[in-house]
């Protein structure tokens, strides 16, 4: 046999026995083990991301922003008209309740007072003689009441008098410190004339607003943290009042608060940001907002348990910017999926490719 033929013969031979080995009859190996072997070595889970539940404390917090204001302020004027004779205050000092700030010429009702109590001493020993003689029946009982109306008349006067010369002493209505004054010894003044400003700041209020969804929320003895834009301390004020009713215009509730200011270092007039604590959860359960899924009845997220996806229907409380309070469903420890959730079905193999 030549060289030719029995290469001929070999490559017959080769074709019959791949064609035995393949074949379904006598064949060693079928394409379906083949694909069984293939996906036997590849891990059909679903990679997924997961979060361990851990309680957490949790603040029900609504922001604002407000304006603080002197616990007490007034403006000082006088009350009668008339030139100032004497300052007694330094601006920006403290001064106490019932000390003469300003003082206000005076000497015209002085000189009337010096006069009506000379009537008055004058209508005493009238009336005096009057009723003895009235006692002996000498005079008429209308002549004796003459003189006594007169002398009631004087002392009125006299009253009158010593009134309109304590308002010329401006005096100061509470404790607090003296702004910048605004006129100088010599200026005449009315009652219209801002001579300087009186406040109060050992303590200063804080006054903002809410929505009027939180209308019922809000109670006095309620705590706030605000800042003001002197300093980035956090001061702390304690709600007292709350506006009995709602803006028509804004819809939003006016509140005010006050806070203790010792050093003096919350100033009048500055602008707050206001933080206030409706609620705090010392033990709250928070998922990622991505967890949840919307149902027709309700919520659900998917659990991670012993290998597989297992569907657990939830309750919603409170609401942050990245995640969700649930208030029902779920337990601390549970592994709650955070990923792939639209491709999840119940009792799906799922692997924990990262965890929380």
């Amino acid at each position: 046999m030549n060289k030719k033929l029995r290469n001929t013969l070999y490559v017959l031979g080769g074709l019959v026995l791949i064609v035995l080995l393949t074949s379904p009859r006598v064949g060693l190996f079928k394409s379906g083990d083949v694909q069984s072997a293939s996906s036997a070595g590849k891990d059909q889970r679903l990679p997924v991301e997961a979060v361990v539940l851990k309680p957490e404390k949790l603040s029900n917090t609504i922001r604002s922003t407000g304006t603080v204001l002197a616990n007490e302020e007034v403006e000082l004027r006088s009350e009668i008209a008339g030139k100032i004779s004497r300052i007694f205050f330094v601006e920006g000092t403290p001064v106490r309740r019932g000390e003469v700030l300003v003082k206000i010429d005076d000497s015209e009702l002085q000189a009337e007072l010096l006069k009506l109590k000379s009537q008055e001493r004058l209508a005493t020993d009238k009336e005096q003689r009057r009723k003895e003689l009235l006692s002996k029946q000498l005079i008429s009982s209308e002549d004796y009441e003459t003189a006594l109306n007169e002398l009631n008349s004087t002392r009125a006067e006299i009253k009158l008098t010593e009134a309109r010369t304590a308002k010329t002493e401006l005096r100061a209505p509470f404790d607090g410190v003296v702004g910048l004054r605004y006129v100088s010894e010599g200026s005449y003044v009315s009652s219209d004339s801002r001579i300087a400003t009186l406040q109060n700041i050992e303590h200063v209020k804080v006054d903002f607003s809410v929505p009027e969804k939180y209308a019922t929320a809000v109670r006095k003895g309620q705590s706030i943290k605000f800042r003001t834009g002197l300093s980035s301390q956090a001061f702390t004020g304690t709600i007292y009042a709350i506006e009995p009713k709602i803006d028509p215009v804004t819809r939003t509730v006016q509140l005010r608060a006050m806070c203790p200011n010792p050093d003096r270092g919350i100033l009048p007039g500055s602008f707050a940001e206001v933080e206030l604590i409706l609620q705090e959860f010392r033990e709250a359960l928070m998922i990622p907002t991505e967890a949840l899924v919307p149902e027709l009845l309700g919520q659900k997220v998917f659990l991670y348990r012993d290998g597989l996806a297992e569907p657990a229907s939830v309750e919603i409380g409170l609401r942050t910017e990245t995640s969700l309070q649930v208030t029902s469903g779920l337990s601390p420890g549970d592994t709650v999926i955070t990923s792939g959730i639209l491709q999840l079905a119940e009792g799906m193999p799922v692997q924990i490719r990262q965890l929380r």
